[in-house]
């Protein structure tokens, strides 16, 4: 930077990008740090760092940490369980909000959508993917989804090209202009954990740690639960 201060380099999980946006990242720098965030879900981040790209900490999901720790890409001393994030159905604000409340009428609802707009890359693209064999939707959904390579699908509400998205809640709470329905019934539900660490290469290994700090303090956990999440410390 023009300044001289030191950048910590973050690659995060798409999951966490409303917490972050409205209270982490801001308390961090407010805090005497500048943060340059990777945003991706976590199948790109964990291939950005298979490639050597840079970073300083890393938000991904917690089996993927896993990987990362036996990998000894990571200080496993450093990890800290973040967030539990659930998936939900959202569809444009305004809209009538279909019936999702059991394994039937979800099934229902995405026979009847128009398109089911969900994510290839993301943890929610990739289970919703493997869901629908299971439900028997896989030919009749796909063959009118609107699938995006990764990024938020309830974007494709407000564009009018899907209308229904499906994606983690939080995820889903980004976009302004939707709403969400719910989350999915609890047989097909699934509850995925994302974790923070520090990268054994980190060359802003301090701002890498006040990140970290700031990642379990009560007012963190405050902005997961407005941004659809639930604490995980």
């Amino acid at each position: 930077m023009a300044d001289g201060q030191t950048v910590t380099r973050l690659k995060c999980a798409l999951v966490v990008r409303g917490a972050f946006d409205t209270h982490v990242i801001p308390a961090c720098e407010a805090a005497g740090g500048r943060t340059a965030i990777h945003w991706a879900p976590t199948t790109v981040i964990m291939k950005a760092l298979a490639e050597g790209e840079p970073a300083d900490a890393v938000v991904v999901l917690s089996d993927a940490m896993d990987r990362l720790i036996a990998e000894g890409r990571v200080e496993p001393e450093s990890r800290v369980d973040v967030v539990r994030s659930r998936y939900g159905i959202a569809v444009k604000a305004g809209a009538p909000h279909p019936d999702i409340t059991s394994v039937e009428a979800l099934k229902r609802t995405l026979v009847e959508a128009r398109s089911v707009a969900y994510s290839r890359a993301g943890a929610s693209g990739i289970y919703f993917a493997g869901l629908l064999p299971r439900l028997g939707l896989a030919d009749a959904v796909n063959a009118r989804a609107t699938i995006i390579p990764q990024g938020f699908t309830a974007e494709k509400l407000v564009s009018g090209e899907a209308d229904i998205a499906v994606q983690q809640i939080s995820e889903l709470m980004v976009v302004p202009g939707i709403a969400v329905v719910g989350p999915f019934p609890e047989p097909v539900q699934e509850v995925t954990t994302f974790a923070a660490a520090i990268l054994r290469d980190a060359t802003d290994r301090a701002g890498a740690a006040r990140f970290l700090a700031g990642l379990t303090t009560p007012a963190a956990a405050a902005a997961y639960r407005a941004s659809g999440l639930e604490p995980a410390f």
